[in-house]
């Protein structure tokens, strides 16, 4: 195996005079300063088939902004020069043999008519695992082709974080994945975007094949099913698309909500599950909120889902934030992140588990890459924007409010001149949250709580950080104020 960078293209294949221009239109659309720090040090794995193209490059930080950023782009770089490029698989040439690989796939060039070309046909974000190894055949059996399923190799239950909010779903996943005698089917999980409904129906696919090697099991999102199948009727080849998915031991469907309105195919998706269901196979749908609640589903469908498990992955809490950045952090030992900033993007991040994931890749890979000590401050400029997003929620009064409420004093007690306790060091709570969690400036602050000095407000923050290193009671209020503001 070699590893191609560019230059020279004498004796190069196909692939790799392809990938020689690929680099020159990304340096071109990219400019010189971002390929030179993100771009430049990928490289192609060669030998290749020409059909599935792998890139690689020497750190994981690198592999998830490439991947977050430039998948897609690499695809239709590709597919450019070499119409029968597949896919193009994107990973981290590490010292050990498992590199994380995923892959971005588009339709064969066979099987794309005409009439899908353009927008509509972008290529699909796909996860590719491990081949499947198939079960032995007798002699007289026609030797039939297991489709590997398109499984995210992270998405496994030991990394799934568990919580109150997600032990629900996380037990009937669990239970669905055991083989033997199918307990209930289907499983409909729904939940908000980015809190691990995906993690779960990927985890099932891995244990029931680490169960049942030989097993049919297809992963594929609700929009992959109404393209494929749009793309069967063109070809007026149905039967085999029927064929792959009725014969499935699993099928798990991803955003049910994308098929809505879309009437020919949900008849067909009907009539796929009906299939399933009949046959006693396996069947995982996940979508944006629960059966009742999606509109432009045919109510047939929805009580067919209903007719399951219905399982919902609630909102994260603040405690599970930061109990998968510690998981986050454990696989990342290299990465020194002080607590303080675990705690701030925990609190401060709260609309779903990926986003603050995508929160400390950025910060730790800001790091590597400048070379610079992450502190809070460090942190807070990296994720500024991020950091902006979610202030702009939160308003100076819901926080007076709220603190008036928790504290079990009028809210008009903020803004007047008592000092007693009691009043004053609530206040002095709320001028803490209004600077952490708002965007307003300090003399903005200060008038607010009756026209009082910006300096007033900068003592009230600094005594309350102090007191959150010292007194339990304080910071279990701040805490608490904190996730009920997120909330």
């Amino acid at each position: 195996m070699c590893v191609l960078h560019g230059g020279d293209q004498t004796g190069l294949s196909d692939t790799g005079r392809a990938w020689a221009r690929v680099r020159a239109n990304l340096r071109l659309s990219a400019g010189a300063r971002l390929f030179d720090q993100w771009l430049a040090p990928m490289s192609l794995v060669e030998p290749c088939d020409g059909e599935d193209v792998r890139l690689a490059l020497p750190s994981a930080f690198m592999t998830d902004w490439v991947r977050n950023h430039y998948a897609e782009r690499l695809v239709h770089e590709f597919r450019a020069l070499l119409p029968r490029v597949r896919s193009v698989a994107i990973e981290t040439r590490r010292a050990t043999p498992a590199p994380e690989v995923m892959t971005i796939a588009a339709p064969a060039p066979a099987q794309r008519p005409a009439a899908l070309a353009g927008a509509a046909a972008t290529p699909l974000l796909d996860l590719a695992a491990a081949p499947v190894p198939a079960a032995p055949r007798a002699a007289s059996e026609p030797v039939l082709h297991i489709e590997r399923p398109q499984l995210d190799p992270r998405y496994t239950f030991e990394r799934f974080v568990a919580d109150p909010s997600n032990r629900v779903a996380l037990n009937a996943a669990r239970a669905l994945a055991e083989p033997g005698p199918v307990r209930f089917s289907p499983l409909f999980i729904h939940g908000g975007t980015g809190q691990g409904k995906s993690h779960l129906m990927h985890a099932i696919g891995h244990a029931f094949l680490e169960a049942r090697p030989d097993a049919r099991v297809l992963c594929m999102s609700a929009e992959r099913f109404m393209f494929d199948f749009v793309a069967a009727m063109r070809a007026r080849d149905t039967h085999a698309f029927k064929s792959r998915l009725r014969g499935c031991d699993l099928l798990l469907i991803d955003d049910l909500q994308f098929i809505a309105g879309k009437d020919a195919t949900q008849e067909e998706f009907f009539h796929t599950i009906n299939e399933i269901m009949a046959a006693g196979k396996r069947l995982v749908i996940s979508a944006d909120r629960a059966p009742q609640a999606l509109d432009g589903v045919e109510s047939r469908i929805l009580g067919r889902m209903s007719a399951g498990l219905v399982a919902d992955v609630k909102g994260s809490t603040l405690e599970l934030r930061r109990a998968v950045l510690a998981q986050r952090l454990a696989e990342l030992p290299d990465a020194i992140v002080p607590e303080d900033v675990v705690d701030m993007i925990a609190c401060r991040i709260a609309s779903s588990i990926r986003e603050v994931e995508g929160a400390l890749n950025r910060v730790v890979a800001y790091a590597s890459l400048t070379g610079e000590v992450i502190d809070l401050g460090f942190a807070q400029s990296v994720l500024g924007d991020t950091l902006r997003g979610v202030q702009r929620r939160v308003t100076i009064d819901e926080i007076q409010k709220l603190v008036s409420e928790h504290f079990e004093i009028k809210q008009i007690d903020l803004v007047s001149a008592r000092r007693a306790r009691a009043v004053a060091r609530p206040r002095q709570i709320a001028m803490y949250l209004a600077k952490r969690m708002t965007t307003r400036s300090l003399p903005e602050i200060g008038r607010k709580f009756g026209g009082r000095d910006h300096s007033t407000v900068i003592h009230a923050v600094r005594r309350i950080e102090e007191l959150r290193d010292t007194d339990r009671d304080v910071d279990g209020a701040v805490r608490t104020l904190i996730h009920q503001l997120e909330a």
